[in-house]
């Protein structure tokens, strides 16, 4: 009877040890590492499992978002399910869309967004895959930097956040912030989005502005009922700009001279 026991104990064991090895997590979890002030929304896209005859209409709509600023929610860790079941058909990760919020000011409308990605794919060659740490961490890297015009006859100023592949931290290409990966890469794995603000800020529109060892002077151009203010060659005739205080400024960054 114990020997019999004892056997029926080592197949139970064996099983379960069998079942945990092919078990594998349904998740795997997207962190945000971005400057202060800064923040992202994700909208999580899926598409039917391979090989599944699924007929979903408007299934998109079905999408869950993560950080909905509308909601005043945000964690800058999110997990992300890799499979999923919507309206009846198994569907797997396809993208995710991402959405780099910035705000340059507290007054009227001072948030502005760029966008970054991430692509899953069932087959992916071994050049185009990422590699995970040993801590099974694996990060993609962007750069983003702030934009300044001015609009209007009183010459306000905004601005507005863009962003690209960080070259210089080793991505390669054109583009905005991305990477793509296999989903058998996925279980349990952490991937960073690792973005970083550059000091330096460009004007918006070429021809516009003239910089100078203080900051950049706004060209006057035919006045200040001309909506568009080239310098065309004069660097000697600047207009003031408004900021978003309302305070009368004649160089950029700062505001007076």
């Amino acid at each position: 009877m114990i020997t019999w026991i004892k056997r029926l104990a080592l197949v139970v064991f064996l099983l379960l040890q069998a079942s945990c090895s092919e078990w594998q997590p349904n998740t795997f979890t997207l962190v945000g590492e971005l400057p202060p002030g800064f923040s992202y929304w994700a909208g999580v896209y899926y598409v039917p499992e391979p090989g599944t005859d699924c007929n979903i209409k408007d299934w998109r709509r079905t999408m869950p978002e993560h950080n909905r600023p509308w909601l005043g929610e945000y964690r800058s860790e999110i997990k992300i399910n890799i499979k999923t079941i919507i309206k009846g058909c198994r569907m797997v990760v396809d993208d995710i869309d991402i959405k780099i919020f910035a705000r340059w000011t507290d007054v009227g409308m001072g948030q502005t967004y760029d966008r970054a990605g991430l692509m899953f794919r069932t087959e992916l060659e071994d050049k185009h895959k990422r590699i995970f740490n040993s801590k099974d961490e694996s990060e993609f890297y962007g750069e983003c930097y702030w934009v300044f015009k001015t609009s209007g006859k009183y010459r306000s100023l905004t601005k507005y956040i863009e962003c690209r592949k960080d070259l210089e931290r080793g991505e390669r290409g054109k583009g905005k912030p991305s990477a793509i990966y296999a989903r058998d890469q996925l279980p349990g794995k952490t991937i960073k989005m690792s973005i970083r603000l550059l000091d330096k800020e460009k004007p918006g529109v070429k021809d516009t502005w003239i910089e100078f060892p203080n900051g950049w002077k706004r060209c006057l151009g035919d006045g200040f009922e001309d909506p568009y203010g080239f310098c065309r060659g004069n660097t000697s005739d600047f207009s003031y700009y408004t900021g978003p205080y309302g305070e009368i400024c004649t160089i950029y960054p700062g505001c007076e001279e």
